[in-house]
């Protein structure tokens, strides 16, 4: 499985932007696509997940109904739909994914879960 990031760049404060994960390979609709993000100094940091089948939606605490994550399973792809952004959500932001069957309302939410990641886009947020 690969996947790309891509979608990022310089964003003024109270915008939006909209982040892809494209991923190959087949048995997409199985996994779960997570997003992660780390902006410089800080750790990586939890953003979304998106599980597969009926594909429930995990959010981290700080996006507060800002951002929505999506996918198409025909197109092979993940959304992050990013509204109202600040500047503290500068970040690169990349996509994971992880082929761990989780039962339940449980999910994957730390990087050592996933067994594949992108390369990262950079999201700027000016103010």
């Amino acid at each position: 499985v690969q996947l790309q990031a891509s979608g990022g760049g310089l964003v003024q404060a109270g915008g939006p932007r909209r982040l892809s994960c494209s991923a190959s390979g087949r048995a997409f609709i199985s996994y779960t696509v997570a997003w992660f993000r780390q902006a410089p100094g800080k750790a990586r940091e939890f953003v979304s997940a998106i599980k597969y089948g009926i594909g429930t939606t995990y959010y981290g605490d700080f996006v507060k109904g800002r951002f929505t994550i999506s996918r198409d399973n025909d197109k092979k792809i993940v959304y992050l739909q990013m509204n109202s952004l600040q500047p503290e959500d500068t970040a690169v932001y990349s996509c994971a994914l992880d082929r761990t069957y989780y039962s339940g309302l449980d999910y994957p939410k730390v990087a050592a879960d996933f067994d594949y990641w992108g390369q990262g886009t950079q999201v700027t947020v000016s103010s």
